[in-house]
């Protein structure tokens, strides 16, 4: 009833041309295409997951079985090698003190993936695809190209761990720029296991979540941590004689654990389950349940993540390069050069780490980790992947062959990756990985604004809007993690001590703060700020309606070419 109430609003707020309803915003179904393809649109969704029927029944492992794996997909996210690397810098530099941190952001973020999949699961359409359909041609390319920026971003970290772990794993033999070549090898090799169908591919992504906690976990119980003080740190938010290098490693924490390109992802793979949308008690059911597989899947990726930052706290937090030095050279490691004769404080990276781990407690540990990291790298290059067709397609409504879209999304993510491990080497990375993960912080709002704004859209997501209290807590979250973000980019941009690059970084930041204006604008008309809808009666306004100023139209059934 209150759809239809909603339709004869839009009806008289909307002009008329020949008849057919017009809006600033294109209807949310996906037009038919007049072209014809002569091949099938081949896509990740071409076999989806039944559920099973339940009669009366609160709960169901078996259904919880049917819905698990989109949520560990989007998990690997959160053990990419970039999460790794600001992991064991962390119980490096701070000891278990951040672990607190750690525990709030994971929360943040499952709080986050749950919009995601909300919209995925009500619309039956991934993030992208609904930017696409509701914004403007100019912000709808911009908002594309920022997106793409953080996965360039994230994926060079994620291919170039996958090459480090090579080079430890063959003693140096692979040089960084042969191991990037074989990463996307056997990466093009890994996409399509999905064509052996998609229960396949969700449980090699359950295996390699596997070789991680195994690799890692073996870390952890060979250093064995000092559990109360873990406790402490994860459990009691202070951290006592802490300093700015330590406030950045908390910044760095968030910044690493809440990526852009992962919201995206997670609304696209939900729509891998056979749910009925008209049906409200499937779709609510659907909801729960992806809910609780995410909750499950962050708590192990979580945990993945403390063996890592408590190993570092544990066996090297205020351990200096000269300690670290005389360990390697008493072992007869070949890598002592790599910690000058001095007494700083010890700096890590995932290579380095792996060193160190190698000098301190034995050869196998060092192979074991490099296990872990390729394992972390070539999952998360994989689901990278996904996150970069996702996006394409949705956002440009790309109609090519299955090879061609693998084929551009890895070419435009590999190209600068491999550029890098051409000319850079192997021993010097931690300038990129600073300069990958402020990029990344930059693209954040891209994906956190648009995704509370459409969530709290009754137009769209009808009965499964965000309530109030979760557009306020939505609100004040998205805020505090851009701002988070945004210190971080402060911090790292005034460290260039360059005034030209300063020049230039206030030329961009107006141009960057007007783009997030424009969508925080939007965002508030959908929380229902009526006062800053100022356009209603211009061309470029929205409807006077607030809450239904994008089209009802979410017919499950209507006809989408893909």
């Amino acid at each position: 009833m209150k759809a239809e109430q909603d339709g004869d609003l839009l009806e008289e707020d909307s002009p008329q041309e020949n008849g057919v309803q017009t809006n600033q915003y294109s209807s949310i179904s996906p037009p038919a295409s007049p072209v014809v393809e002569d091949e099938p649109f081949s896509t990740y969704f071409e076999e989806k997951v039944p559920i099973p029927e339940s009669v009366n029944q609160a709960f169901s492992f078996r259904k919880l079985w049917a819905f698990t794996g989109p949520g560990f997909l989007m998990s690997i996210a959160y053990l990419d090698p970039g999460n790794i690397e600001s992991d064991l810098q962390s119980g490096a530099k701070a000891g278990f003190k951040l672990l607190w941190v750690l525990l709030g952001a994971t929360i943040i973020g499952l709080l986050l993936q749950r919009l995601a999949a909300r919209l995925g699961v009500v619309t039956g359409m991934h993030l992208a695809e609904v930017c696409n359909r509701q914004y403007p041609t100019v912000p709808r390319i911009l908002l594309w190209l920022m997106v793409e920026l953080a996965i360039i971003g994230s994926d060079m970290q994620e291919v170039i761990g996958c090459a480090i772990a090579l080079n430890l794993l063959s003693v140096g033999r692979i040089p960084l720029w042969a191991g990037v070549l074989i990463t996307i090898t056997d990466t093009f090799v890994f996409l399509f296991l999905d064509k052996y169908g998609l229960r396949k591919l969700e449980a090699f992504f359950g295996f390699l979540i596997t070789v991680m906690a195994v690799s890692f976990g073996y870390e952890y119980v060979l250093v064995k941590p000092d559990q109360p003080q873990l406790l402490k740190g994860m459990f009691v938010p202070y951290c006592s004689g802490c300093g700015p290098v330590q406030l950045e490693q908390a910044v760095g924490i968030v910044g690493a654990v809440i990526m852009p390109h992962n919201i995206y992802l997670h609304s696209a793979l939900v729509k891998s389950r056979e749910v009925d949308r008209k049906n409200k008690k499937e779709v609510k059911e659907a909801n729960k349940y992806f809910f609780i597989e995410s909750t499950i899947a962050l708590f192990v990726s979580f945990l993945i993540n403390v063996f890592v930052v408590a190993v570092f706290a544990q066996a090297f937090y205020n351990k200096t390069n000269m300690q670290v030095n005389e360990e390697c050279n008493a072992t007869g490691s070949p890598h002592t050069d790599l910690f000058p004769l001095n007494n700083d404080t010890l700096e890590v990276d995932i290579y380095k780490g792996g060193v160190v781990l190698g000098c301190f407690f034995g050869p196998a540990a060092l192979y074991i980790w490099a296990i872990g990291i390729l394992a972390a790298g070539q999952s998360s290059t994989m689901t990278g992947t996904y996150s970069g067709q996702f996006v394409m397609e949705g956002f440009l409504n790309l109609r090519w062959s299955r090879f061609a879209r693998v084929l551009l999304t890895r070419s435009i993510a590999i190209t600068p990756t491999l550029l890098v491990a051409i000319f850079q080497d192997v021993q010097h990375l931690t300038g990129m990985n600073d300069f990958l993960n402020v990029l990344q912080s930059m693209q954040l709002p891209f994906a956190l604004i648009p995704i509370l704004t459409f969530t709290s859209l009754k137009s769209i997501m009808n009965d499964f809007a965000n309530g109030l209290v979760w557009k306020i807590s939505g609100g004040v979250v998205i805020l505090v993690v851009c701002a988070i973000n945004m210190y971080f980019v402060v911090v790292y941009v005034t460290s260039l001590n360059s005034v030209a690059l300063y020049v230039i970084a206030a030329l961009l930041s107006v141009a960057y703060l007007g783009f997030v204006g424009y969508l925080v604008w939007h965002c508030l008309i959908a929380l229902g700020v009526s006062c800053v809808d100022c356009g209603s009666r211009m061309q470029l306004g929205l409807s006077r309606h607030t809450d239904i100023y994008l089209l009802n139209d979410m017919d499950s059934d209507a006809p989408v070419d893909r």
